[in-house]
């Protein structure tokens, strides 16, 4: 199955969304994708997995290594998350510490 990743930037919020399944492959191209997001200060980025059917734990890895990136540089993140992946972050753990909600169904 395809990806669909697409960005927007309005002011100091960039809004990523997501479709599709992320296996091992496809996380290497969400990985480059989020290299290449520039953070400055004070800035939020909002990153909509609601519409994403699969992630692995590579997909996890990913999104720990954006936190990880964003919390240095003072940038708030907030995901929004299919409830298939809210149950993969609440036993990781990841939900504890993350901004985390879960997006409307269709």
């Amino acid at each position: 199955m395809s990806q669909n990743i697409q960005f927007h930037e309005i002011d100091h919020l960039l809004i990523g969304f997501f479709e599709g399944e992320f296996d091992m492959d496809a996380v290497l191209l969400l990985k480059d994708k989020f290299e290449l997001i520039v953070l400055t200060e004070g800035m939020l980025i909002e990153l909509d997995f609601s519409k994403v059917d699969y992630m692995d734990s590579c997909g996890l890895g990913v999104i720990v290594a954006l936190y990880k990136r964003v919390m240095k540089e003072k940038v708030d993140l907030k995901l929004v998350l299919s409830e298939r992946l809210m149950r993969m972050f609440k036993l990781s753990g990841l939900s504890d510490f993350m901004d985390i909600e879960i997006g409307r169904a269709n």
